[in-house]
């Protein structure tokens, strides 16, 4: 089966989780990046990212090096911005319909993941969802206990990818 974890990451948090979850799947990763995204720096990225949110406006994407509808298994992963996944994701719902996956969601948060995973599952109706995680701080909060939390994870997605041979 083909493998890809599709993410977008501003900090490098959700980078870090999608590389480790990838390795262990033995996945492709695909980042999403904005072709003008917001600064990571400072307090005005929370203040910019969640009016990004409320207001419902998706960045335009730069082109996927590798298409996911050519995989039989995706892992997306996501910032938390404003309880909801960030509008890097929403734009790329918006242009990739996914239908007949397995689908895995995760997210990385400062310390709440509000309804991100729900609200990710329900834009990826008439897929089957195989597992859903969240991580809080990954990079600053137990760098090696986040990595091997993502790595088990993983393992586990293993056997609902094809029970039996894990």
């Amino acid at each position: 089966m083909k493998i890809a974890v599709v993410y977008y990451s501003l900090e490098g948090n959700t980078k870090f989780i999608a590389g480790i979850i990838a390795d262990t799947l033995r996945g492709d990763c695909i980042e999403l990046k904005p072709v003008r995204d917001i600064n990571p720096r400072g307090f005005m990225k929370f203040v910019t990212g969640g009016g990004l949110v409320f207001r419902k406006i998706l960045p335009e994407l730069a082109a996927l090096e590798k298409q996911p509808s050519d995989y039989d298994v995706v892992v997306i992963g996501t910032p938390v911005w404003a309880f909801s996944y960030a509008p890097a994701l929403g734009a790329f719902f918006e242009k990739n319909k996914l239908t007949g996956k397995k689908i895995a969601v995760f997210c990385c948060s400062g310390g709440g993941k509000g309804r991100t995973l729900e609200c990710m599952k329900e834009k990826l109706a008439g897929n089957t969802i195989i597992g859903e995680i969240d991580f809080i701080e990954p990079l600053k909060k137990g760098k090696e206990e986040n990595a091997a939390k993502a790595k088990t994870w993983a393992e586990h997605l293993k056997e609902r990818i094809e029970p039996g041979n894990a």
